[in-house]
């Protein structure tokens, strides 16, 4: 089970830390990655992490290089995002996914479990 948490109303150029907390003990086993959805569009890649932190990448989608930075406490099970220079465009609804796999991915169907997802609204 995943949990996220973070979420808010930001003006552009401030900053947000989502969290992804998961009940999994052996949470340091799945790969892990952050997605945001608009209505009306697609789940869109944000960033993604290796399940030890290490094991290749992080990796980011484009629009965030430069400004998110993913990563993961496995000692607590947690995964963030640090989300900075916020932009308009970067509203949406955030959620975490984890995969029964310790490599990261990109793509939505390569992962098995969805936290309920936290909104981010940034003002211009």
């Amino acid at each position: 089970q995943l949990q996220a948490s973070g979420g808010g109303t930001v003006q552009a150029g401030g900053s947000l830390r989502l969290s992804c907390a998961a009940s999994e003990r052996t949470f340091n086993n799945y790969g892990t990655g952050w997605f945001r959805q608009t209505p009306g569009k697609e789940r869109e890649f944000v960033a993604t992490i290796s399940g030890s932190g290490t094991s290749g990448g992080p990796y980011y989608n484009d629009p965030v290089k430069g400004r998110f930075t993913i990563s993961r406490d496995n000692a607590v099970n947690t995964v963030y995002l640090q989300m900075n220079s916020l932009k308009p465009e970067d509203t949406a609804v955030y959620y975490c996914a984890a995969r029964t796999s310790s490599y990261y991915a990109y793509k939505i169907e390569h992962y098995n479990f969805w936290g309920q997802g936290t909104l981010v609204t940034v003002s211009s």
